[in-house]
């Protein structure tokens, strides 16, 4: 078996099914979709322009080319030639197995068959299949094309060769699948969203606090401690020096104590019902549902790229991943293509996204930087320096940069960058950045830096290896009859003239 993903075939498209369906497109992978929904196009749809605006704001390495998309009149037709098809059908034994077992009896005999469940047993889904051994719960969680996540259950009948294929496959699309070793209702994130939901409604029942203090209590105190060290090894910090067993010594004889009631089933009634609404509604109400899950979007990149830098730019958490995942796009990207003329490279297009502006809606300094360091990565990508570069243990290291703002770069704004080579040696590259409107071509902003080439283990100045310096010296030709740039060797309050 394979472990990319070459077709992927998605049975229901709503929050979920939806959700699956922009992680596979977006990886390149095409999706073939079956659900009878009047208004399925169009909620798909409304998902992967979500998805396509968070990866904007997720990572700025190069996408494959998007999948294929296509609507089928049959489940039939869905299925054939996938090798990873997932049911995402609405919570229903009865809907659910019936779904599954059309799939195994249409589906090629290697196709890996994930259900998107939220809590019912892969041995009671699987038991009228002809082939169970490839039937495994797949459960992600919202929104799919973001959150990392997938809990990969086998039921009985399912072999563990599939579980494992299942978790390899997923690595390649930015997905994290953890194999649980024991098929339980609701499995393991659900039986913990499941506790906290329990005695979070028995807080508001009671009216020790609204809907807003309790979300306020979660975000902004262990909610953001569980988003990079989860649970165990954020009360093993707690412990101390010890470590885990003087935390549990410590705080273990509260578990007798008659704090919570989980084990206590609160009762949905109407009254309770209507306040839980009233104040969600005052809560959040004002906004609608694509501007929240948006927002959510958006907070959910920002902390991504916030674990990313962690552990000394190695990643934690869900940044870790990223890393990684970004890692693997580079990797397989497409070699740079950038023809060299007797005019600056065009290195960069991008357009200004929701995350890299302020309040007046215009891009922040520190993005500045960051689409010239940008531009200089893709420059070192042309002349050879690429991950596997880095790798083997040399790079070229930045150490000077002069950046001057001469214009604004607004929300949504398309922007470019162009590189100009003004002189190098062995060791060195100077080099003049400009990033431009798209539309006008006007200068917004301006960059004078200097690279040199380093080893990366001696942590020192070397020269770097004939290949490089011949592309280098193809560009710095080609860039010889060039102007110097206007602003070039200026200082910071320099005047004009």
């Amino acid at each position: 078996m394979t472990t990319q993903i070459q077709k992927a075939a998605c049975i229901g498209g709503g929050v979920i099914g939806g959700g699956w369906i922009a992680r596979f497109l977006l990886a390149g992978i095409d999706v073939k979709v079956f659900d009878p929904h009047p208004e399925a196009q169009r909620i798909v749809g409304e998902v992967i322009a979500n998805a396509e605006r968070a990866y904007r704001l997720l990572t700025m390495a190069p996408l494959p080319p998007k999948g294929k998309l296509t609507f089928c009149q049959s489940l039939e037709e869905a299925v054939e030639g996938a090798d990873w098809i997932q049911e995402s059908v609405p919570e229903r034994l009865d809907l659910k197995r019936g779904v599954l077992t059309k799939i195994d009896a249409a589906a090629k005999p290697d196709a890996l068959i994930g259900s998107s469940t939220s809590g019912l047993k892969p041995t009671d889904l699987q038991r009228d299949m002809k082939h169970p051994e490839r039937l495994f719960v797949a459960h992600p969680y919202n929104p799919v094309y973001l959150l990392p996540l997938a809990e990969l259950v086998g039921g009985e009948k399912t072999s563990r060769a599939t579980l494992e294929t299942a978790r390899d496959r997923l690595k390649p699309i930015g997905m994290k699948g953890v194999i649980i070793n024991k098929e339980i209702e609701a499995f393991v994130g659900d039986r913990l969203l499941e506790a906290v939901w329990r005695e979070g409604l028995w807080l508001i029942k009671d009216d020790i606090c609204d809907t807003e203090t309790l979300d306020d209590v979660i975000r902004y105190s262990f909610g953001m401690r569980w988003a990079q060290m989860g649970m165990f090894e954020t009360y093993r910090i707690a412990g101390g020096e010890a470590g885990m067993r003087h935390f549990i010594a410590q705080f273990g004889p509260c578990l007798s104590w008659p704090w919570t009631k989980l084990t206590d089933v609160v009762d949905l009634t109407d009254e309770l019902i209507d306040k839980i609404a009233n104040q969600s509604d005052a809560q959040s109400g004002a906004r609608g549902i694509r501007e929240l899950e948006r927002i959510r979007d958006q907070n959910l990149c920002g902390i991504m790229q916030a674990l990313k830098a962690g552990d000394e730019g190695r990643g934690w958490g869900a940044g870790k991943l990223l890393a990684e995942f970004e890692e693997h796009l580079w990797k397989n990207a497409p070699k740079a293509k950038v023809e060299v003329k007797v005019e600056p490279l065009r290195l960069l297009d991008i357009k200004v996204s929701p995350a890299w502006v302020d309040y007046n809606g215009h891009m922040t300094e520190f993005r500045y930087l960051q689409v010239f360091g940008d531009t200089s990565d893709a420059l070192l990508r042309l002349i050879g320096v690429d991950m596997e570069y880095v790798e083997a243990g040399h790079s070229y290291y930045t150490v000077e940069t002069h950046i001057r703002h001469l214009g604004e770069s607004k929300l949504g704004q398309e922007i470019y960058s162009t590189l100009q080579l003004v002189s190098h040696d062995e060791k060195r590259l100077h080099y003049f950045s400009r990033i431009h409107d798209a539309k006008t071509g006007d200068i917004l902003a301006t960059a004078e830096q200097m690279m040199v080439h380093v080893d990366s283990k001696a942590a020192k100045a070397c020269p770097a290896p004939a290949h490089v310096l011949a592309k280098v010296k193809e560009i710095a030709d080609a860039h010889a009859s060039l102007p110097v740039p206007e602003g070039f060797g200026r200082h910071v309050g320099q005047k004009k003239g």
